[in-house]
């Protein structure tokens, strides 16, 4: 293991913390590296783009919760801990998710790769909109999501600072913190952090949702050394702990409609992850070479889960499943000014990875005690090797990126069930996009972007053969070909200090979409057999849009989202798609003082939903409407402090009972969101 000492989540409270890392760069909310590669601001990006500064309030949250409400995104949960970005209807298997530009890499059917790190040491988190293969490779058809932890940097003087907060919530009696500590200096960078919260099972206005309470811990350490003035190095550790969670989605029960094939006797059945963690360790050089930059990275990621399956009536795990998947990596850049409206990035990566699960089940009613080991594949490996080149160029007043990639995929594994042939399978694809914004005026930026994205199959849908939630014995498939998608999207954006804004309309094509589809023959367990395939199309189109400008001393800002999903196949909508969508807020910002925001976010019906793929298992979702408010003081220097923020926020004033169209759970009897919740927060900066 990357890391032996494990701190005490709640001993770190006693220290200063940070739930907010969104410090005083002015360019946050313009500036973004994950789109090109390279820093570039939103306004000359032809393809919509966000960036999600955590508040102090949101450090409670998993990081995969702060994309609710934003336009274009929504979050898929089964748990207060599982939630998983989606981005324009895509979900986690067709969203790539970086950490600091590292891949996050993980294959478990339940919880969120999203949430493997805490909001604490979050600086902000990227979301490219729309396919991103040429710079990221395999997954990214509905985007891309970079979370970025607070940075190092150089000072020209040595300098010592940082930043803490504390945090505590009522619906759930949670308590967070963290403590982030910086140093810089001409040659010598260094941040290191800690962060933990403590929740326990929230409250929803019908009552307490059970088994949605779980802990958490991570460290960061971050070091640039500066060997000369053109060479840098860097070294970046990460680990990130969590401690008793569950999926009250996964919940079924054995005998019943959508059972899944658990035993009767076994009564009700939930998935849970008594530990699981996540350690990063990464190194890379810049440097000057010629007349470019040169970049490169290497790495080794780690996530390991305890899957277990509780049942209520023998109340013990009745099955027990240890999996780690390691990922190695490299990645190397090479950028190339060509005068000064041209850059040519020509870069290379790889990586793979690796799981090799242990499983163990009881299966001899009604005692289940004989502990037999099933597991679902062995040696299961994909390796990536990607080449691309990405073109940026500048005409007067007109911006143009294009990109060229060609990857292998390999897949393969010593075991699926009984078959040890046919197993590997390798290949080979090309993605490509082309995109143009012109700045007409600071207000006036018209841009489209037209471009195509892949995603290989992942190592369940490969090697795995289980019964899943939605009463079918899945069959993997180790000779899928790749999805491939074909986009396009138009759109405008714009600011200035009287306005902010964005639109964009977008229509995606996805070839041989990967689903199971049903045989007519049933497992041995009874159940019908789904073997997962390449389906025939699904298309995706919507449209999206936010803006945000003063009223006197006063901003409101808004956002709103709809979109739409096809299964071409099966001639129905696409299913679990999120449903239309508005948010309204108004507020009294301050640097200094008392400020105050509220919000409105109004979401539709959805009443589109798949019948035929889902066996009748997706229901329609009413729609509802929840307010927000928070308000504060932010203090100037005090004491020892070079400034400090007083902070509440109340979720969900009116106790709404609702919960998101995109929840996972047995139709109908998806878990509740949060009731009304109230934060108090503490930070500052020394």
């Amino acid at each position: 293991m990357l890391f032996q000492l494990r701190p005490l989540a709640l001993a770190i409270l006693c220290l200063p913390a940070t739930a907010t890392l969104a410090n005083a760069d002015a360019e946050l909310g313009t500036v973004n590296v994950t789109a090109r590669g390279t820093r570039a601001d939103t306004l000359d990006t032809p393809q919509a783009v966000t960036v999600v500064a955590p508040e102090a309030a949101d450090a409670g949250a998993p990081a995969g919760a702060l994309f609710r409400g934003q336009p274009g995104l929504a979050v898929q949960t089964d748990g207060a801990w599982g939630q998983n970005p989606v981005i324009r209807g895509l979900k986690k298997e067709s969203v790539v998710v970086l950490v600091d530009g590292v891949r996050l890499n993980s294959a478990q059917p339940y919880g969120s790769i999203a949430s493997l790190l805490d909001v604490g040491l979050l600086e902000r988190a990227e979301v490219v909109k729309g396919p991103s293969s040429v710079l990221y490779g395999s997954g990214a058809l509905g985007g891309t999501v970079n979370f970025i932890t607070a940075p190092t940097r150089f000072t020209d003087t040595p300098t010592h600072g940082g930043q803490f907060s504390l945090g505590a919530s009522s619906a759930d009696s949670g308590v967070s913190g963290a403590a982030l500590y910086r140093f810089g200096s001409p040659d010598h960078a260094l941040v290191v952090g800690v962060a933990a919260k403590e929740v326990d099972d929230y409250d929803s206005p019908s009552g307490t949702v059970d088994r949605t309470g779980y802990s958490t811990d991570d460290l960061l350490f971050k070091y640039a050394f500066r060997v000369s003035s053109a060479t840098e190095l860097h070294l970046n550790l990460q680990r990130h702990r969590d401690h008793d969670v569950w999926y009250p989605g996964s919940a079924r029960t054995g005998g019943q409609p959508g059972g899944a094939g658990i035993p009767a006797p076994l009564g009700t059945v939930t998935i849970h992850s008594p530990e699981q963690h996540r350690e990063l360790i990464e190194g890379g050089i810049k440097t000057a070479l010629g007349s470019g930059t040169l970049m490169a990275e290497v790495y080794r990621q780690e996530v390991f889960r305890q899957i277990r399956a509780w049942s209520d009536t023998i109340q013990r795990n009745y099955v027990r499943n240890d999996v780690t998947f390691v990922t190695h990596g490299a990645r190397g850049r090479y950028l190339l000014p060509i005068g000064d409206d041209h850059l040519l990035t020509i870069g290379a990566d790889t990586w793979q990875m690796t799981g090799d699960p242990a499983r163990y089940m009881d299966n001899n009613a009604p005692l289940f005690n004989n502990n037999v080991r099933n597991d679902p594949f062995s040696d299961g490996e994909i390796t990536s090797t990607g080449l691309f080149v990405q073109d940026e160029m500048r005409f007067g007043a007109t911006q143009l990126v294009a990109g060229l990639r060609f990857d292998q995929v390999q897949g393969d594994a010593a075991k699926k069930g009984a078959a040890t042939t046919s197993l590997d399978k390798t290949d080979n694809t090309v993605s490509w996009t082309l995109g143009a914004i012109r700045a007409v005026s600071p207000l006036l930026n018209p841009y489209i972007n037209i471009g195509s994205a892949y995603r290989a199959a992942d190592m369940r849908e490969r090697f795995e053969d289980a019964a899943r939630g939605d009463g079918y014995y899945h069959v993997g498939n180790p000779q899928l070909d790749p999805e491939r998608s074909t986009s396009i999207e138009i759109g405008i954006k714009g600011r200035n200090a009287s306005l902010d804004y964005n639109l964009a309309l977008f229509h995606t094509r996805i070839d041989d979409y990967i689903a199971g589809r049903v045989t007519g023959t049933n497992a041995p367990n009874g159940l019908p057999v789904k073997l997962t395939e390449n389906l025939d199309q699904v298309v995706i189109y919507g449209a999206e849009g936010s803006l945000s400008v003063p009223v006197g001393s006063y901003v409101a800002d808004a956002g709103f989202t709809w979109l739409r999903g096809d299964n071409k196949q099966d001639d129905e909508p696409l299913a679990e798609m999120p449903p239309p969508e508005v948010r309204i807020g108004v507020g009294q910002p301050a640097g200094q003082g008392f400020y105050w925001r509220g919000q409105v976010r109004a979401v539709a019906r959805q009443d589109r939903v798949a019948t035929i793929f889902t066996n009748g298992g997706e229901n329609e979702t009413a729609g509802f409407v929840t307010t927000d408010a928070a308000f504060g003081w932010r203090f100037g220097k005090l004491g020892s402090l070079n400034s400090a923020d007083l902070g509440v926020k109340l979720s969900n004033l009116f106790d709404r009972e609702y919960h998101e169209h995109t929840t996972l759970g047995l139709s109908g009897q998806e878990i509740a969101a949060t009731g009304r919740n109230i934060t108090l927060t503490l930070t500052g900066r020394f």
